[in-house]
Parts: C-alpha cells; structure tokens; sequence
C-alpha cells in the first residue's frame, strides 16, 4: 500500500489533552473514544483480573500495550477497533501483567511499549507501531514471523521530494555524517538520479569538525537533509547547525518530528489512519496464519 505522508511545522503539535478534560467534555453515551477512555480508566484502577474474561467468548484476542499517552494510545486504540470491527477484541496490557499468553499479537505503541513487553514475554506475537526502523530492524530480522513492525518514519527519497516541494528550483542536496553514519545515505543517493536531484555527503567525525563541514555544505546544497543520525543532529548540536544554516537563508529537512520541534523547517510523516490500516492487514494476516511478516508502512 502506497501511503502518502504529510508534512507538518513546528507550530502544529502532536494529540495532547488532559485526560479528565477529555473526558468531561464529550457526551459519554454518544462518543465513542470517550467508553474507550473510561475503559482504560478503569483498567488502571481495577485489581489484576483475566483480561480474556473481558471479552466475548470465541473472539479473536488482540493485546494492545499503550505508550503511557493516554491521548494517543486513545486515539490508535479508537482507529484500531473501528478497523477491526467484529473481527477481534482489543485487550489493554496492564504493566503488572507479567504472564501474557503467545496465542494471540500483541500491539505495541511506541518503543518503550514494545521493550516492555520483549521483557515480559521474548515468544509472544508483537506488531510495533510507532517506532522507528533503525529501532525495530534488528528485532524483526532476528525474529521473522514473531517481531513486525509498521515504521513511523518515512524514507529519506520521501523527505528529499518534501524539500524539492518548498523549494521546487532545488537541485543539490547537502547530507552530513560522520565516517560510521554515511552508509544512512548510500540508497538515497542512487534514488535521486530518477528525480533530477544529486546529493554528496558531508563528513564531520568531531564537534570540532563539524560546522566547517556544514558551511561547505551549505554551499553546495540548495537545502540539508537530515537523517536519524545521533552522531550529527543530537540535543548538543542540533541549534548550532539550525543557527548556521538559517543564518545563510538555507533550509533544513528532517526526519521526524522530533526534529521540527527543534527547529527543523519541515518532515514528511504517516498519518494515524494509514499506520492503522495497515496494522489491521497484519493482524488478520497473523490471525489467519499465525504468523507476522516483516512491515512497512510505505517505501
């Protein structure tokens, strides 16, 4: 399935309200998200209880682990029941819930959610979500069939055709790395060719390195792509490289959110709706199966 990203800036902000606001501001008996968010209220109070007993007898048990966000585990939670409909029941995981059986996949929002859950049962069933594939990669290719994922970030040729789209005139893309991250660019850099676009790589190996190394980019590239690469755009470095670039009135792309906060222009992303419809593909593959394949959202 081809899913088209979204682009967003740094005044847009993720799903983020109160839980009891949430709460008091729907008519319970017509919404809902808002049964679904009692329902999670409620499991955080209720003693340790057979989960499965909350459910129909004979329906297909999915275990869903949220990411501590209540809004956002809401809201997946929501898009998941309405895809699956009649087709299985969601069953919240509680973090004392140590024992989870591995009949059923198990899925998970967000990195930590998934970590936790590795911890607590390394045989069960587990669809990721909202994980990156430098994250969830290793996972899935030591364990086909048992790890999947559906990645929340989106190829560095997508982000690339974003800044090609503010800035159409764009030819040259300016990449930094350091000598052990430059392979994050090698299939990016093949890709360009079908596009008009060329690209070279920047490397800076040391703090001290590195904004020499991106005022030479700077003016090679008519914007700097930026990867998921710790070593270059990390909390330490990443106002310094803004700060250099928007200085020479040159525009930075980024690979996620994360980095729009910080200042980053722009960043293509998967919107909720397309990350669960293709969740619910792999779960009905498992259920008819049992087995997870390897995902990914878009490519």
């Amino acid at each position: 399935m081809d899913v088209t990203p979204r682009s967003f800036t740094n005044r847009d902000g993720m799903i983020s309200s109160k839980f009891a606001e949430f709460i008091q501001s729907y008519n319970v008996q017509r919404r809902p998200s808002v049964r679904l968010a009692l329902f999670w209220l409620l499991l955080s109070i209720l003693p340790s209880t057979s989960y499965s007993q909350m459910s129909e007898p004979g329906a297909n048990v999915i275990y869903i682990a949220g990411s501590g966000n209540k809004a956002l585990d809401l809201h997946i939670t929501r898009l998941l029941t309405d895809e699956l409909g009649d087709e299985a029941s969601l069953v919240p995981v509680r973090d004392d819930q140590s024992m989870i059986g591995t009949d059923s996949p198990i899925v998970t929002i967000g990195p930590v959610a998934f970590s936790k859950i590795r911890q607590m049962n390394r045989d069960a069933p587990i669809l990721a979500l909202m994980v990156e594939k430098t994250f969830i990669q290793s996972y899935a290719t030591r364990s086909p069939g048992q790890v999947s994922a559906i990645y929340y970030d989106v190829p560095l040729l997508r982000q690339a055709l974003t800044g090609t789209t503010i800035l159409p005139q764009a030819t040259q893309i300016a990449l930094l790395a350091s000598t052990e991250t430059v392979e994050l660019y090698e299939d990016l850099i093949d890709q360009l060719a079908a596009y008009n676009l060329r690209a070279r790589v920047f490397i800076a190996d040391s703090d001290e390195q590195l904004i020499p190394t991106l005022v030479r980019a700077l003016t090679y590239g008519d914007f700097v792509l930026a990867a998921s690469d710790d070593a270059i755009y990390n909390p330490r470095n990443i106002k310094h490289i803004l700060l250099t670039a928007y200085r020479r009135n040159k525009i930075v792309i980024g690979p996620s959110q994360a980095y729009v906060k910080a200042g980053v222009l722009a960043s293509s992303y998967a919107p909720f709706p397309a990350i669960v419809e293709k969740a619910g593909t792999y779960v009905r593959a498992f259920l008819a199966e049992q087995s997870l394949s390897r995902a990914r959202l878009s490519g």
